[in-house]
This record gives structure tokens, sequence and C-alpha cells, in this order.
């Protein structure tokens, strides 16, 4: 159903593609919350209320000032307990704060990294510092300035150094079970790479290297995990998945079967050939014939 919410939401991601970055105020009536859907966006919010985040395996409840970082990698979501009193948020991509070689390191801190701490409550003089850095984003947004996306980037720049600076008030619960939370984890980071909306998304995630990359861990260390607590391998569970899909998207769709290819991740069509008739017995062909 369409509601001024989701039209508001489009319109963000519109233009955070377009120009990179976007900040706002959050909206004072807001209490519905948000749960997390994929996005290619980092987030940062400074918000008042009482809420409770769900960030990867964890959750904290917190009614102080907060200021969360969202990875878009990491699956996350928030309930709002009483409606936000005020706050201020900001979307932006990779790209547009790896512009910055020094930023790279940045987006591989604690702040944004799983195990990390996304959430930091602040005192006044906290929030008061950090809202006057987004206040002059959204300033210098609406501005003609030659530069002002360098200034931006700096601004933001400024937030997470801030935010480093600051000694973590909310620490992570030690979790009894390391594997079992790794393979929650990487089940579910697989999961929300589906479905492949367009023929211009791709894959991200297609091996058991790059799940142990974005989880930081040896990816040894994830693979005895993942067989350990589901009895089979990280490997069979991609590939299970991207068979899935490419089901999917043979019988729902009028892509070609090139198309199918590279949206799974594939560089060539004979490469998803002979992957798919190795996982089912029959080729892509096959399977787009008996919806005919």
């Amino acid at each position: 159903m369409y509601t001024p919410e989701a039209s508001r939401s489009i319109d963000l991601t519109t233009e955070v593609k377009l120009k990179g970055f976007k900040a706002y105020e959050v909206d004072p009536r807001a209490n519905g919350g948000h749960s997390y859907n994929r996005k290619d966006f980092y987030k940062i919010s400074l918000t008042s209320g009482k809420y409770v985040f769900h960030y990867a395996d964890r959750s904290f409840e917190t009614d102080e000032p907060i200021l969360f970082f969202g990875n878009p990698r990491i699956p996350y979501s928030c309930e709002v307990i009483t409606p936000t009193l005020d706050g201020y948020a900001c979307l932006f991509t990779e790209d547009f704060l790896n512009l910055s070689e020094r930023s790279e390191s940045l987006l591989q801190s604690p702040l944004f990294r799983l195990g990390g701490t996304p959430i930091l409550i602040l005192n006044q003089p906290q929030k008061d510092a950090v809202a006057t850095i987004f206040q002059k984003i959204m300033v210098d947004q609406e501005s003609s300035y030659a530069y002002k996306d360098e200034l931006i980037r700096n601004y933001i720049n400024l937030i997470i150094h801030e935010a480093l600076k600051m000694q973590p008030t909310v620490n992570a619960p030690e979790h009894k079970n390391a594997a079992l939370r790794i393979t929650s984890v990487f089940l579910d980071l697989l999961e929300r790479q589906f479905p492949i909306e367009s023929t211009n998304d791709r894959l991200e995630l297609k091996t058991a290297q790059d799940f142990a990359q974005q989880l930081a861990v040896h990816v040894n260390h994830l693979n005895s995990s993942v067989k350990g607590v589901t009895g089979k391998p990280t490997t069979v569970h991609i590939a299970d998945r991207i068979v899935s899909e490419a089901r999917a998207l043979l019988q729902h769709t009028n892509w070609s079967i090139a198309d199918v290819a590279y949206a799974l991740g594939f560089s060539y069509p004979t490469h998803f050939n002979n992957f798919f008739k190795k996982k089912t017995g029959k080729i892509p062909k096959e399977v787009r014939e008996e919806v005919l």
C-alpha cells in the first residue's frame, strides 16, 4: 500500500544513489521504528527516545540519546518504544566516503564492523556537539558551494572520529556458543542478498572467503563453525541458495539467461550453465521451458 512514509523512503534512496549522501532531520512524529531491508548505504543517526536496536545477533535497549552506526551488509532493525523526541540521520554510500583514502579505514573501525560497538550512549554535551555537525551537513548539502561534497565528507569523518574518541558505553554480551553466533549471522547475511530484483543488481558475497572477509574471521573458522552447527559446509549453503534464486528468476522473469547468470555473480553464461546442471541435473533453459 502506498504511504507518505514509503514515498519518502523512495525519495531518500533515489537522492543517495544520485549524490552519494543525504542528511535529514528525524520526523518527531515517527514511532514505528524500522526493519532491515537491503540497502547500499551506510547510516549514522543521532536520536533521542526509548528504543530497542537489534544489530546482527545482538540487541540494545536504551532511553538515552544514542549515536548509531549502520553497515548495509549487517542486518539491523529498530523498535521505537516511545516517540522520537529529536534527531538527525545521514545516509551515504561506501564510494562517497572512500573517495578519501583515509576514510576507507574508518569504515573498518569497530563502529561499523560486526562484533564492534555500533551504538554509543551520549551525554548532553556530546549530543550537542554531534548535533551541531549534523546541522552543518544539512545546511551545506543545500548550498551551491563547489566543494560541498568534500566538506560533507569531512563532516562525516569528524562524526566518526568523535565517536571513536568516546568510551563505548554499550558492551556486546559474550555468546556462550561462538560457532552458533557466526553461523547465525552468516545465514542472515546470505539470505539478505535475496531476492534479486533487477538486472542491475549483482550478488556481492558469492564464496566462503567473501563471507569470512565480511565477518572478519578466518575462512577455516567460518567453515568449521557452519559445518558444526548445520551439518553442511558453507559452500553448500551458498550454492543451494544461488540455485533457489536461479530457479525463481528463470521461472518468474523474462530475463535472458545471460542476465540471470550475471546477476548471480557468474562472469560467463557457460559457467552458470555448468554450475546449474551440476547442482540440478538440468540446464537453465530446461527449467525455463518447464513454465512455458
